[in-house]
């Protein structure tokens, strides 16, 4: 699936999803929300893929919302028709949700500008990389704005609520080493390397046991959600459900290897 706004491809069990306005450092408009949308269930669908790689085209991973167009044009949804502005917001924060829901792993790889509506992206993929040219800013209360496709909720969860509210209500950009240093971000390479290192994380996702992977993230997920207790139930369910039927047999009669 390519179009003007997204290119999507998959190669050796990995997904890469590029957001194509590099004119525009990769800026928000509503065909590039429909594609996103498209793209995440072409991805749901295909059982090939262990993998999704999120990066931007240019020089930039995603330079926020397009807000001269959005301002002249509004933001263009296709034939989809919502009967107000919450039901706007709430469709645009669903497609970044639908990342985040995705049952393989999500890695975002961020190069130069992630601002505003890139980083609130980024925030609802599972790993993010940075390059060391990489800067992150979630600026929209400075323009009268809340974030609202999952900054006030993401970015807590990740970098704890007091630096999360610091960035915030000032909306200043930090740069990749900082990034790294609040948890924003795994890891952060040279520029010419981030390509090499993504992949190689990548392929060595593609190596674990799909079933494996996929019940982990579903139990990471419900970590942030709920109870410790109520995700260790779901845990033992989830760990229970990818076992194969030697090693349920084993659980049952409590036959384990010496040293186990």
């Amino acid at each position: 699936m390519n179009n003007n706004y997204v290119l999507f491809k998959v190669e050796d069990s990995v997904a890469t999803i590029t957001l194509n306005r590099p004119e525009k450092a990769n800026a928000f408009n509503g065909e590039m929300w429909k594609a996103l949308e498209e793209t995440a269930v072409a991805v749901k669908l295909n059982e090939t893929i262990r993998v999704v790689i999120i990066t931007g085209s240019g020089k930039s991973f995603c330079g926020g919302l397009d807000i001269k167009q959005a301002a002249a044009e509004g933001i263009w949804l296709g034939d989809r028709t919502l009967r107000s502005g919450f039901e706007t917001l709430q469709y645009l924060s669903k497609v970044f949700s639908m990342y985040e829901k995705l049952p393989v792993p999500v890695i975002a790889a961020i190069k130069g500008g992630c601002i505003g509506l890139g980083m609130e992206l980024a925030l609802a993929c599972d790993i993010r990389i940075a390059s060391e040219n990489a800067v992150f800013s979630i600026p929209e209360a400075v323009y009268g704005l809340v974030p609202d496709c999952g900054g006030t909720q993401r970015l807590p969860r990740v970098v704890g609520p007091a630096m999360a509210k610091e960035l915030i209500f000032t909306g200043r950009r930090i740069d990749s080493l900082e990034a790294l240093r609040i948890g924003l971000v795994n890891h952060v390479y040279p520029d010419e390397e981030l390509n090499s290192k993504i992949n190689q994380l990548a392929a060595d996702i593609v190596t674990s046991v799909s079933e494996a992977v996929q019940a982990s993230k579903r139990c990471i997920n419900m970590a942030m959600n709920t109870s410790l207790e109520a995700g260790l139930q779901y845990e033992t369910a989830s760990a229970e459900s990818v076992l194969g039927e030697k090693a349920k047999t084993m659980i049952r009669h409590h036959r384990f290897p010496p040293g186990s």
